[in-house]
């Protein structure tokens, strides 16, 4: 089953559920728009060679499509189509005006020089302006893209409609229209969702261990995963015991200080290594199929989709599952975790925290007013605290799973707006 045909599948255990009409499921299924583009970019050699790009945007009866862009050289329409898919939801779970869009270009960045890199990018986003726009459709980055990369969209687009638009992408540099707080943004929402998942899942009796006696793995030590560890050593308080890339992981049965994980962070970002290429032996080193199967309490996949499948999913032992990633778990393990009274809180509910900011730097930028840092804090756990506990509200009113009860919230959303727009002509 495809990527998309997974979603699909969990939006339709909810559409189910709460007896949505078939119209409306066939209308919500399918994606608005579907861009492939195929384009050439001069190499530093002189020769030309021709890449490949998509943008998708599912929905837009909430408001303009919201998504981020992709490098990546596994990037194919279907992944597109499914991330675009989930950007729907989040928006919605979160109750931001946006809908769901995604990009990508299949491509190794890694091989690409500096120049190449831009090159690319530019002509990438002068392709795909048929369809975007600060009012139609708001890029921001994603898998191997930064606010470099956002800034040079930025500046493209600008130059070719001859005016600055600072509303066009998000996750841009401070100095030209970013906001305070983007780049924490969605590991800090994953640490809200671990927070209040482990205070939910006390009520219940099912945790009874202080938050410093409780053990964290996080599979993922990418923007997402640094920001989740950190902020839930630092702030909440529990013991991270594991961090990996995709080399495997480090091992601290004590715990890593939020300190040690800076510099984990640090050497690995400066030094464009591993997480074992910068141990020099202070931790013990596992593989990213034992931190998937350590006994801790908590376990955050934050990395790729499809992280724990039938194969694998009999070896977790943690008890509450936070996804920072998209799509880590697959319908058949979701179930089979759920069935085992493992507590999940949904990537498109976890992860929402930087969608939620990107749309605090448009308004910013729309604006051209800046927030303070504490202001944009504020404001994401004021969302987020209240996104889980709308969704704990429909998960308790329907006794079904988080992911189900998130659906059921964002579909309730889109499907409203959709009735009411009506059909044009």
């Amino acid at each position: 089953m495809s990527l998309y045909e997974n979603a699909v599948r969990q939006f339709n255990k909810a559409a189910d559920i709460m007896n949505l009409e078939k119209d409306l499921k066939d209308v919500l299924t399918k994606p608005k728009r579907e861009l492939t583009v195929n384009f050439p970019v001069r190499m530093d050699d002189g020769t030309v060679r021709v890449f490949t790009g998509y943008r998708v945007q599912h929905n837009v009866a909430r408001g303009p499509a919201k998504g981020g862009i992709r490098f990546h050289s596994e990037v194919t329409l279907d992944e597109v189509k499914a991330l675009a898919f989930w950007m729907t939801w989040k928006a919605a779970v979160v109750d931001i005006p946006y809908g769901g869009g995604k990009g990508g270009i299949t491509v190794n960045p890694k091989e690409l020089s500096d120049g190449e890199l831009e090159r690319m990018s530019r002509r990438f986003f002068s392709e795909i302006q048929i369809i975007i726009g600060e009012e139609k459709d708001i890029p921001a980055p994603d898998v191997n893209t930064n606010g470099q990369i956002m800034a040079w969209f930025m500046d493209t687009y600008s130059m070719n409609v001859g005016r600055t638009e600072l509303g066009i992408v998000t996750g841009k540099p401070l100095e030209i229209g970013g906001s305070e707080g983007r780049t924490e943004a969605t590991g800090r929402g994953v640490r809200i969702c671990i927070e209040e998942g482990i205070n939910y899942m006390r009520k219940l009796g099912k945790i009874t261990k202080e938050n410093k006696d409780l053990t964290v793995a996080v599979h993922g030590f990418g923007n997402v995963g640094t920001y989740a560890s950190i902020l839930t050593a630092e702030e909440v308080g529990m013991k991270v015991v594991a961090v990996s890339d995709s080399s495997g992981g480090l091992y601290n049965a004590e715990g890593f200080s939020p300190a040690e994980l800076k510099e984990l962070s640090e050497k690995t970002l400066s030094r464009k290594s591993s997480l074992h290429d910068v141990n020099d032996g202070k931790y013990k080193t596992i593989t990213n199929d034992e931190i998937i199967s350590l006994d801790v309490d908590i376990f955050s996949p934050c990395a790729i989709e499809n992280t724990i499948t039938m194969d694998n999913v009999d070896s977790v032992k943690a008890k509450l599952i936070v996804e920072g990633a998209n799509g880590p778990l697959t319908p058949e393990a979701d179930e089979k975790l759920t069935e085992k009274g493992v507590f999940i809180v949904p990537d498109f509910l976890a992860n929402a925290g930087g969608v939620t900011v990107s749309y605090f730097e448009w308004v910013q930028g729309l604006q051209w007013n800046f927030w303070e840092l504490e202001d944009v804090r504020e404001a994401l756990h004021r969302k987020m605290t209240k996104a889980f506990y709308d969704v704990i509200e429909t998960m308790e009113e329907y006794k079904t799973d988080m992911r189900t009860a998130a659906y059921i919230n964002a579909v309730r959303r889109v499907a409203t707006a959709t009735k009411l727009r009506g059909i044009y002509p």
